[in-house]
């Protein structure tokens, strides 16, 4: 039995195909690999709880600060009801992440699991959608971290940034500075290497579970129970469409996937964190939803920036606890980012090393283990679209590439399964072969519901991929290499 995500030699690359529709990397291969990287290597320094923390700050947060002011005009009252809808196509596609997390530990995600199942073309496809899963989402949460940021600033010293400043194009102003802020104090930070950053994290999500538990005491004083009816005035469509978008507020549970290379003990412990962190995430944005929409009539969710941190100066009377909760908000959505840019570099790493992205990429800094040049240009390029671009299309586009994504994992669960039954595998999707099933049509399902432009902004987004893919990654590609 392998230890510590330890695999055996590695089999001959050479007796792969070369079409790449058809060409796939071994399991054992994709471990053997594991942590190795340009110039120096990850270190393997988290635990479970680090982990879990990993996957709670990439999550929480977002749906609730940030998004829950535009999906809670789409349902009313029932937007609880689209938490619990959303969560459950999440739930799904985590079973079988946490199958493969601890079947194939490595960084990549996803992307690493349909490159050992589907091949290296859809590999590659799963992964320039994790791209925009991961990149694009850290910009539209930092996005929203301006909005409280706004609060709190106005709270505590009566002022705001200038929207010139704070808006992005298309908003009223030219560049939303406190945005690309954050995303480059998260950038400092990560490149201090894997175990100094999972620190930094935790005592970030220890603060925004605090405040979100003492908006639900503190808001559940202020509901009218007439703010409950009608419970789905927009029916079932509104439901439906409201879950598209809050599906959002669930991207980043897999972010401790991403972390299978710098983990003690990847096999257990990754399914382990998984679990755990969509439990809790589920759980509070349930509960806060309920108490938001009970406190605050749903249709004046619509245009309200930072509704949570409203409902507390309303509830009270005060405008001390808005300006708690304004903080409590400032923290929770900068370890989202934080933790989001991890996962992204970690990503860009895998594909790196696989020669399907440049090597600069898969250079590990000796002295950090920390792939510094990858974490600078993805902040970069991360800041420069929070700066720049609107939070609605950002979210929705982010939402219909992390769906396709999600239900490439759970064809990946069900090829292995048929392929490889004799794997060890330390976590086992139950109901197999109904979960993985569902996991794919709720994906498939929510994704029908977006709206036609987050249709074509995805379209064209693949297209480019397919295209980089033929210029660039099939001639490099190192399986293509070793097998010539």
């Amino acid at each position: 039995m392998l230890d510590h995500g330890q695999a055996p030699p590695l089999p001959s690359p050479s007796a792969g195909p070369r079409n790449p529709l058809l060409r796939r990397k071994p399991v054992e291969q994709l471990v053997a690999e594991g942590g190795q990287g340009e110039g120096g290597s990850l270190r393997r320094s988290l635990t479970m709880w680090q982990l879990t923390m990993i996957s709670i700050g990439a999550t929480l947060g977002t749906g609730i600060f940030v998004v829950l002011g535009e999906a809670a005009p789409l349902a009313g009252p029932a937007v609880a009801i689209s938490f619990v809808i959303a969560g459950l196509t999440a739930l799904f596609s985590a079973l079988s992440y946490a199958e493969l997390a601890g079947s194939i530990p490595v960084a990549g995600s996803s992307y690493s699991y349909a490159y050992a199942t589907m091949g290296e073309l859809i590999a590659w496809i799963c992964g320039w959608c994790l791209i925009l899963e991961y990149g694009v989402s850290v910009a539209a949460v930092a996005v929203g971290w301006g909005e409280y940021l706004n609060e709190l600033l106005d709270g505590t010293i009566g002022v705001t940034i200038p929207e010139a400043v704070s808006a992005p194009l298309g908003e009223g102003g030219f560049i939303n500075l406190p945005a690309l802020v954050v995303v480059l104090m998260a950038m400092v930070f990560l490149m201090g290497g894997a175990k100094e950053s999972a620190r930094i994290n935790a005592i970030m999500v220890g603060v925004k579970i605090v405040t979100l538990l003492l908006f639900i005491g503190i808001g559940f004083l202020g509901i009218k129970a007439g703010n409950y009816t009608p419970l789905a005035p927009l029916g079932i469509t509104g439901i439906s469409a409201a879950a598209a978008t809050l599906f959002f507020s669930y991207i980043g549970f897999d972010a401790a996937s991403t972390a299978g290379e710098e983990a003690k003990n990847p096999k257990r412990d990754l399914p382990r964190a998984i679990m755990i962190s969509l439990l809790i995430v589920t759980v509070l944005y349930v509960l806060v939803a309920v108490v938001a929409v009970g406190a605050l009539p749903w249709q004046q969710f619509e245009g309200t920036e930072a509704a949570l941190a409203q409902i507390m100066k309303d509830v009270t009377g005060q405008s001390f606890w808005g300006v708690v909760l304004a903080a409590g908000a400032v923290i929770a959505i900068a370890s989202v980012v934080f933790a989001v840019l991890y996962g992204q570099s970690r990503i860009l790493f895998a594909m790196s090393r696989d020669g399907l992205m440049p090597k600069v990429f898969a250079k590990v800094n000796p002295k950090t283990g920390a792939p510094r040049a990858n974490v600078v240009i993805v902040s970069l390029f991360c800041g420069a679209l929070a700066a720049f671009i609107p939070l609605g299309e950002l979210a929705d586009a982010t939402s219909i590439g992390t769906l396709f994504a999600f239900a490439l994992v759970n064809i990946a669960v069900i090829i292995l399964r048929w392929k490889r039954p004799e794997m060890n595998r330390t976590f086992k999707v139950m109901l197999f072969p109904v979960t993985p099933i569902l996991g794919f049509l709720f994906c498939a399902y929510l994704m029908y519901t977006m709206r036609a432009a987050t249709w074509t902004v995805f379209g064209l987004w693949m297209a480019a991929g397919v295209v980089f893919y033929f210029l660039y990654g099939m001639r490099r590609s190192a399986l293509a290499s070793a097998q010539k």
